[in-house]
């Protein structure tokens, strides 16, 4: 049996702080570098992700109730934030996008570091006070 591979929409759990604004996504069955990660112009994060590989046509499906990518999902966030100096984590088969308010949307596309097989980071503020952005 051939099954083609189809786009799954990910629940999310959306978070807020007077600084942040964070996003948490089950992706299991991803390597970092499957993922991709984009804050738009206005103010919507979208995600992708993209299985590689599952063993192609070497096995027999029987029983299939649950399955790992390809993964897509758009959301528009709550207020504008700083794109470029997001955080992005994934392990444990979820991702974790950490934004900064700002008074702008600052757009991004963000790629992570691959740290292993099953871990990855793009730091984009990591040990720098968080203020938001203000074009001039």
């Amino acid at each position: 049996m051939v099954t083609t591979p189809q786009m799954h929409s990910m629940p999310v759990k959306i978070y807020r702080t007077q600084l942040r604004v964070m996003v948490a996504v089950p992706m299991p069955g991803l390597e970092p570098d499957d993922i991709s990660v984009e804050i738009t112009p206005d103010a919507t994060l979208v995600i992708r992700g993209r299985l590689r590989g599952e063993l192609k046509g070497l096995k027999d499906e029987l029983v299939n109730e649950w399955s790992a990518g390809d993964y897509e999902r758009a959301i528009v966030l709550p207020q504008e934030v700083d794109g470029e100096l997001a955080n992005v984590t994934y392990g444990n088969g979820i991702l974790v996008v950490a934004l900064p308010v700002a008074s702008q949307t600052r757009p991004a596309r963000l790629k992570l570091t691959t740290l292993s097989a099953t871990r990855g980071l793009h730091a984009g503020n990591m040990g720098r006070p968080i203020r938001p952005y203000a074009r001039v």
